[in-house]
């Protein structure tokens, strides 16, 4: 009895075995560290939506819109008609990623039984969850870039998913024709805003957002038309809204965008290609989603997603420990009909 409760102590003083680094618990931990990437993230457009399986369904009513006409007390009512139901499926992808916490970082610091120890290995372990936690967001933002694009890419931009050809949409692109001092940026602003509304199909709106490269963002404030609204926007703005909302004009806000990441390859990829802008509708019900699928795990299997798993086990011969972490997320715009393409 006492061999066998010295050994289970051991256990728990092991700060690598100890139930305060279990999957739950690490898990719980990495979802806690604040995203500190992310401009869509920070605009709240693709509401997480957890799903139980790696497959997600998505399902296209064509929706006939009619009058109703009016009639005589006591007439029949106008019967409904169905629209057309088409089933669409995507699979999620599946983002690992790995570590390792070598002994050298807690070196000096194994007291089996302390406290301190327990918390000294707690803030290594957090140190590589938040880094790993940072290359998930930019990963995360990439795809939801893509979303909001209608084709999303993979990290070395092979294709994922083409949403247009998914839905057999034909993508909206207009040239805002920047070079041309004459152009009424005014009128091409409204054609971007009736063919949002038009492609809307009864979803609701609140507004529409731009996100714009930085030549895309300096040709459009810079045009003649726009440069001086600019300019007293910029000498008030300050004094009466929140600098990073944009810039608003003919009933879209501009804003500049310069995500960015390197790839496995060390190549830099910019989100938004130069000279290029997209719009979005904003405020809307089920347009957007970022649904997120479970782990691979024996413990996750039938379980609702997590935006991001963690789990760590001893390396062999204890020569470390490895820290595993996932994610799971298919960023997905319903209707890729509102999305459109500027270009300067």
């Amino acid at each position: 009895r006492s061999a066998y409760w010295s050994a289970l102590e051991s256990e728990m003083q092991n700060p690598f075995h100890n139930p305060a680094f279990s999957m739950a618990n690490l898990t719980a931990a990495i979802n806690q560290i604040p995203n500190r990437y992310g401009k869509l993230e920070a605009l709240r457009l693709m509401p997480e939506k957890s799903v139980r399986f790696r497959q997600v369904l998505v399902e296209e009513r064509n929706g006939v819109l009619a009058l109703l006409p009016t009639l005589p007390p006591g007439s029949p009512g106008t019967v409904g008609v169905r629209g057309k139901r088409k089933m669409r499926s995507f699979v999620v992808p599946h983002i690992p990623h790995d570590d390792v916490v070598l002994p050298e970082e807690v070196n000096g610091i194994r007291g089996f039984g302390s406290e301190t120890e327990l918390e000294t290995v707690a803030n290594v372990i957090a140190q590589h969850l938040e880094t790993m936690r940072s290359k998930h967001a930019i990963t995360l933002e990439h795809l939801r870039m893509g979303a909001l694009k209608g084709v999303i890419l993979d990290s070395d931009g092979s294709e994922l998913y083409d949403l247009y050809a998914e839905f057999d949409i034909t993508p909206k692109v207009i040239s805002f024709a920047l070079t041309t001092p004459t152009t009424n940026i005014k009128a091409k602003c409204a054609d971007v805003l009736r063919h949002i509304e038009d492609s809307l199909r009864g979803e609701i709106m609140t507004g529409a957002h731009v996100l714009c490269s930085p030549e895309f963002f300096d040709a459009f404030t810079g045009h003649d038309r726009v440069q001086k609204a600019f300019e007293n926007w910029q000498q008030g703005a300050g004094l009466v809204q929140d600098l990073r909302s944009g810039f608003t004009f003919g009933g879209l806000t501009f804003e500049e965008y310069r995500g960015q990441a390197t790839d496995v390859e060390g190549r830099t990829r910019r989100f938004i290609a130069a000279g290029e802008a997209h719009c979005f509708p904003m405020g809307t019900v089920d347009t957007f989603a970022t649904y997120v699928a479970p782990a691979d795990f024996n413990e996750t299997v039938n379980t609702l997603g997590q935006p991001l798993y963690a789990k760590q086990e001893p390396r062999k011969f204890e020569r470390g420990t490895d820290l595993h972490t996932q994610s799971n997320p298919l960023p997905m715009c319903h209707r890729p009909g509102v999305l459109v393409k500027l270009t300067a």
